[in-house]
Parts: C-alpha cells; structure tokens; sequence
C-alpha cells in the first residue's frame, strides 16, 4: 500500500493510512484515511508508462462520467485522476442479501439502456477491459461489431493463443460467422460492459452505484448476459425481473447470454485469471461449431 500512500500525497491528499480492499483482479486498490479524518478510495496501477496503459484512469472517469450523464445511472464521484492514480468517493459494500437493492439495480440498468439508443456500435475511442485493450471501432453491423471487437479480438493474445487448438479457433470463427443466426438483431445501446457483481457498490444511503466500466454502444443484453452467467447471490434474481419491468427481453435471452458472455471468458483466459475453467467453458460453448472427425 506504500504506493498508493505516496500516490495520493503526490495528488494533494494527506493520506495515513490505506487498507487494502479486495474485490477486483487488475488494480492495487485501497481506502485511503486522510490528515483529519476523511476518506477516499484509490487505486494505481503501477507504472503505466511501461505497459502501454497510461490512459486506463482517464478512460474509467469518462466512461463513469457517460454512465451517469447519459443513462442516469449512480456512478462514484471522481475526485481526482491521473496516469498512476484514481480516486474516488467512498462506497458502502454491496447488500447481497437484500432483493430491494437487486431490484434498484435492474431498473436502474434497464433505464440506462432504454434511454440510449444509438444508431451504431462501438465508441469514439478505444477503451480497456483489465489490463488490456478493449477495440471500440465504430460499426453500424451488431454482428460484425462483436464477432470482430468481442470475440475475435482475443484470439492474437498469448495465453488465448496457448490456451485453444487450431480447431478450437475455427469453431471459435464459425460461431462469429453464424451469429446473425444466433442473436437476433438489436439496437445498440450504452452498456456498462463489465458488468458482474465486484463492479457493483453501494451508496451510504443503500442505492446500487456502477464502477470499473468498459462503456461502448453495444447489445443491452450483453450487461444482462455476463450479470446471469457470472457467479451472484440467490437475491440477484430479482434483478432480471426488475429489470424486464422497465425493458422487456427476448425470448431466448437466457439461452444466449453464453454466446455473450465469450468475451467474459476470453478476456479471463487473456488476463491469466483462468483458475476455475473458462477455456473449458469456451470449448462447451462452442462445441456445436466443431468439425466431427
């Protein structure tokens, strides 16, 4: 924590102490005591300049900044930014017990991508997932946008490239090609994009506050698929229901949130964070997409 200690006093704020948070898988992150008695959440992530990811922070305000600006939902105030250093307002821990706050969060969602269709896929910018690029180009074709940017994208990444077969990339590839078949065509709309439960908090007050976006115009039910297919508390349901109180949902969405969620998987195995077997769980999903021997 001597880092983000030393960070902070850098960027004018009196820290003392800074204890450890645990929750995400890429960041240093931490709760910072300030000279006086204050508070404020930080992260770094080290040296930036070596890596090539300088930038993550302030792609992260402004992807918060679009999530509450542009789709109304509560987002952290940033109370500073900077190539090493984020910082934040203080956030409660997420009440997984309690289906009221689930229910807040899916109409909080499902608000957020009714009121910003858009007329393409992608983002003025390319972004990040983690520790690595997330490819933003513009595309007026959903199909082509996630097959290219979604799935496609990961297939050059070592440990994608060390983790699947030959066969297993061209089942990968045939599924991209028969996605007009498989999802039915949607309008994009502003996602989240990152979106399982340690990117959700709290406020003091108890109402549902979204962190650690990957924002791009994209499927709604891409934030609906890696919410269902990531691991949740039973009081989650209510989430799903809320949500299609607001925004009803295709038929066939739970069928398809796997498809969906391949880039979740990918982008796992990329980040060397693949302890639990998400190269299996690409190879069932794409399991019908492989040529018989």
């Amino acid at each position: 924590m001597d880092i983000l200690v030393r960070r902070l006093r850098e960027a004018g704020f009196p820290a003392e102490l800074v204890r450890q948070v645990t929750g995400g898988v890429v960041a240093t992150a931490g709760l910072a005591s300030l000279t006086g008695g204050a508070q404020v959440f930080a992260k770094t992530l080290g040296d930036g300049s070596e890596t090539g990811d300088h930038d993550v922070f302030e792609v992260e305000a402004e992807g918060l900044r679009a999530l509450r600006e542009l789709g109304g939902v509560t987002t952290p105030e940033v109370l500073a930014v900077r190539p090493g250093l984020l910082v934040l307002q203080p956030l409660a821990p997420r009440p997984d017990g309690e289906a009221r706050f689930w229910e807040r969060l899916g109409h909080d969602v499902a608000t957020l991508h009714a009121t910003t269709a858009a007329g393409r896929f992608g983002w003025h910018h390319d972004g990040w997932l983690g520790r690595l690029r997330q490819h933003n180009t513009w595309d007026t074709d959903g199909h082509a946008f996630y097959a290219r940017h979604r799935i496609l994208r990961w297939l050059p990444e070592p440990l994608v490239q060390a983790a699947f077969g030959q066969e297993d990339r061209r089942a990968l590839e045939r599924l991209c090609a028969a996605l007009p078949d498989l999802i039915p065509p949607m309008p994009p709309v502003l996602t989240h994009g990152d979106l399982w439960c340690e990117n959700v908090m709290s406020s003091p007050g108890g109402h549902p506050v979204l962190v650690d976006p990957a924002v791009s115009y994209t499927w709604a039910e891409v934030d609906v698929s890696m919410l269902w297919c990531s691991t949740r508390p039973p009081a989650s349901g209510r989430f799903f229901e809320a949500y299609t109180e607001v925004l009803p949902l295709r038929d066939g969405w739970r069928e398809r949130a796997p498809l969906l969620n391949l880039r979740e998987l990918l982008s796992t195995i990329a980040h060397d964070d693949d302890h639990w077997g998400a190269a299996q769980a690409v190879r069932t999903i794409i399991a019908p997409f492989a040529r018989k021997h």
